[in-house]
């Protein structure tokens, strides 16, 4: 498979599944994380980049550190790293990448599932510490999921297929029960509202900045709206809609030599001095200084970005 870039000219790359390399061409994949060994063969482990679907690591091995968006993440033996679609990250240069790893295509679970396992809880971290008797649960499941996935002999690849599904959600609702206990992520469960809204966020973000229009197209109003982001995020719509779009403008400035005014554009700024006013009113700094920075601190496209988890994305 072939990767594609976010923009012309420059941009972060995004892999997409690569659904040739699985058992039976089925949306996910399960087996051994060891060094050698990569979900696709083209991506650059060790410089920055995106794929397009979700990656769970489980650790037997370690210490590594990991970047995600601009926050570093040491991994031990026992912890997990569950990276979500869009995410931008890097590995390390080091052995210490051993365990079982998993990756999943969007779309391979159903609808209700997608939600009851907070596929697409952005907000959550991406490390995971599982305390004995949680990591004991998830590695059973892990290793029953793995059994399922190389097993095509005994029924028919529809069945199959079914029962992959089932074992993965299970799995994934042992990681969601984990990710959701954290005490960084203890804020509830977020409702229907707030996971449209997120979801269409996501997909717009670069060129519907407008909370009405969000609104409008879900079939919400806006009051509706604005109660169910709060609740979910602490914050308004607006301020999630602008988190998001701040965060996609930094991947861009630190990761790659985009000019930046075609940086301020793919993120729904034509104009550059109303992208520079927006940008320095979320980060205290202009995304000229922001690039200025890092480069004088040694960071470059292909080098390594160390930030404070503070930097997650919304």
């Amino acid at each position: 498979m072939t990767d594609r870039t976010d923009q012309e000219g420059g941009g972060i790359k995004t892999f997409p599944f690569p659904a040739n390399l699985s058992v039976c061409g089925v949306g996910m994949q399960v087996g051994p994380m060891e060094p050698g060994r990569t979900w696709h063969a083209d991506a650059p482990l060790e410089r920055v980049h995106r794929v397009d679907f979700h990656v769970v690591m489980l650790f037997r091995g370690g210490p590594v550190r990991h970047m995600i968006d601009f926050a570093e993440y040491e991994v031990s033996a026992g912890d997990l790293l569950w990276i979500r679609p869009g995410q931008v990250h890097r590995f390390s240069p080091t052995a210490g990448y051993r365990g079982t790893v998993l990756t999943m295509q969007p779309g391979f679970l159903p609808r209700a599932t997608v939600e009851a396992t907070g596929l697409y809880r952005y907000d959550q971290p991406p490390l995971l510490r599982p305390d004995a008797d949680q990591l004991a649960a998830l590695e059973r499941s892990l290793a029953q999921l793995e059994r399922e996935y190389v097993d095509t002999t005994t029924l028919p690849l529809s069945l199959h297929t079914a029962v992959l599904r089932h074992s993965l959600t299970a799995f994934l609702l042992r990681l969601a029960h984990l990710a959701a206990s954290s005490a960084e992520t203890a804020r509830g469960q977020t409702d229907t509202t707030f996971t449209r809204f997120r979801d269409a966020v996501e997909k717009g973000f670069a060129t519907n900045h407008s909370v009405s229009a969000y609104a409008d197209a879900l079939g919400y109003s806006r009051r509706t709206l604005v109660r169910a982001v709060r609740a979910a995020t602490g914050k308004t719509p607006k301020g999630f809609i602008d988190k998001r779009v701040v965060l996609e403008a930094r991947r861009l400035l630190a990761h790659t030599d985009m000019p930046i005014g075609r940086i301020g554009a793919s993120v729904g700024f034509p104009d550059a001095a109303n992208f520079s006013k927006f940008f320095h009113q979320h980060t205290g700094t202009t995304p000229v200084a922001f690039r200025a920075e890092l480069r004088c601190a040694g960071v470059t496209p292909s080098r390594k970005v160390r930030a404070s988890a503070a930097d997650s994305p919304a």
